[in-house]
């Protein structure tokens, strides 16, 4: 009796400390390890010169975070990227402006384009993060409006231009880049008949382009219609890859919205009425002030470097690696 007592003290005590290990790690540790995550991407018409894309997401930026704004601020150099792609919740502040000052101010004259998710115009709340588990979170009732104003006046003064729910081009080289866009689609503020009718009233013009889809939330309706609309790559955030993963899993536990785990964070393939196209789901930067961890997936931006189609290209070659 007394051995079975022990033993199970034992394994008790083991399993705290593990648990306390694994706090301690993604708390304290891993919520600081920003990575930059790489891909290639064959999609541009043959003969373009290559495009590096910086994409940013989910910063969620107090302005108490000075080792996240001068990590994003020394990707500008590190980088040097020729267009910008942010898709939203930058905030995680009522003053989190400042902070996305001094992370983002490198990036000045880069062109770019940006979505809104929710924090970008309402501040985060308390959640019980276990709910999470059930499906896609729901809203509070009540939450603190941020200056939604200010942060878009300074995006767009960097060179980036807003794209919710409408479409815009931008030139980079000789290249042209169409990119249609939609606000937050898991607060069903997404309009994808405003989106993809702006999207097709974009002028022919001469010379090669390509297509991008961007949205803030990976909601399978809107990955759906930027695929029949065209776009030849699908960009997104939200899902914070997890946030909290089982190490070397290929699957999220979560991804709060209706994506397949499997393609909630980094590079995959999407197909819609057998059409395929590359999908790049930021895992993000950030995470909410009420939830300050990250476990088995760490802060991230993806640098997405778009090159010309050769004859051995296909879809498939572009899969997730």
């Amino acid at each position: 009796m007394r051995s079975a007592v022990r033993t199970a003290l034992t394994t008790l005590g083991a399993v705290g400390a593990v648990g306390v290990a694994t706090g301690v790690w993604g708390v304290g540790i891993e919520r600081y390890l920003f990575t930059v995550r790489r891909h290639e991407l064959a999609i541009l018409p043959a003969g373009s010169p290559s495009v590096t894309v910086l994409h940013l997401s989910d910063a969620h930026m107090a302005p108490w975070q000075h080792r996240k704004q001068q990590w994003i601020a020394d990707l500008s150099e590190k980088v040097q990227p020729d267009l910008v792609i942010n898709t939203g919740d930058n905030l995680g502040h009522e003053d989190g402006i400042r902070g996305i000052r001094a992370a983002f101010g490198p990036l000045r004259g880069v062109p770019g384009f940006f979505v809104h998710g929710s924090n970008d115009k309402v501040a985060p709340g308390k959640r019980n993060p276990f709910k999470y588990f059930s499906g896609p979170s729901d809203h509070p009732v009540y939450a603190p409006a941020l200056d939604t104003d200010a942060l878009d006046a300074y995006l767009t003064d960097l060179g980036q231009t807003l794209i919710d729910n409408t479409a815009a081009s931008v030139r980079v080289g000789g290249l042209r880049i169409d990119a249609l866009g939609v606000d937050d689609a898991h607060r069903e503020w997404d309009d994808l008949d405003a989106a993809l009718t702006a999207f097709q009233a974009l002028p022919e013009g001469e010379g090669p382009r390509v297509r991008l889809g961007v949205t803030h939330a990976p909601y399978r309706r809107v990955l759906d219609a930027f695929t029949d609309a065209g776009a030849d790559l699908l960009v997104a955030g939200h899902t914070h890859g997890g946030q909290v993963r089982v190490p070397f899993a290929k699957k999220a536990l979560v991804a709060n919205c209706d994506i397949p785990l499997d393609q909630a964070r980094g590079r995959s393939l999407w197909t819609h009425d057998s059409r395929t196209i590359p999908l790049n789901v930021s895992a993000g930067l950030g995470h909410s002030i009420y939830a300050p961890v990250r476990f088995g997936c760490r802060p991230e931006a993806s640098v997405l470097v778009l090159r010309a189609r050769s004859a051995a290209d296909s879809p498939e070659r572009q899969s997730a690696g």
